[in-house]
């Protein structure tokens, strides 16, 4: 495979064979998604472990971290941006629209004084997200109009971030264990 227009037709075939098992079935459960996170002692690194894959994160200097690997925050661009590019394959391979090449930038703001006496007008979350979707195509202005289009209703991580959501948090204490 060398184009990512061959890319697109092992997708859309991997998308008909799913669509095609998902009809063969009764009922459709949905699945369940993990991530586990463990603070590194000395270091305050967080390991994130997903399946059989880890991610590091970790702040700069100025959090007393040690720029081992993206905030918080910046995974969550990436994650966004890494949404939106893999939609947009789905997308494109559904629709047969044709792709030489796809690129997203995702930007956001964080204030470094958010919630602090005098700014506590500012948001401590990440905002003023924005993104750019960048395609070279040879399909025409109307087809990469409905192609976003269709991208933007269909990315679930754009929808999880445009839409409210609630969040269930529980504490609990572990016992220390003894050597």
């Amino acid at each position: 495979m060398s184009t990512l227009n061959e890319y697109l037709q092992d997708k859309k075939s991997a998308l008909d064979a799913r669509k095609l098992s998902l009809a063969k079935t009764d009922e459709v459960v949905p699945n369940k998604l993990k991530a586990g996170i463990r603070v590194a002692g000395r270091s305050g690194v967080r390991e994130i472990r997903i399946r059989d894959f880890q991610v590091i994160s970790d702040s700069g200097p100025e959090l007393a971290g040690y720029s081992l690997g993206p905030s918080s925050p910046e995974l969550q661009l990436g994650v966004l941006g890494s949404c939106l590019s893999h939609i947009t394959l789905i997308q494109a391979a559904e629709r047969g629209v044709p792709l030489e090449s796809v690129e997203v930038e995702v930007t956001g703001e964080m204030h470094p004084l958010a919630g602090k006496p005098g700014y506590e007008d500012v948001p401590v979350y990440l905002h003023n997200i924005a993104y750019t979707l960048r395609i070279e195509s040879s399909a025409t202005a109307k087809e990469l109009e409905e192609l976003h289009e269709a991208v933007e209703l269909a990315c679930p991580i754009l929808n999880l971030l445009q839409q409210p959501q609630q969040v269930i948090g529980t504490l609990v204490r572990s016992k220390r264990k003894r050597a």
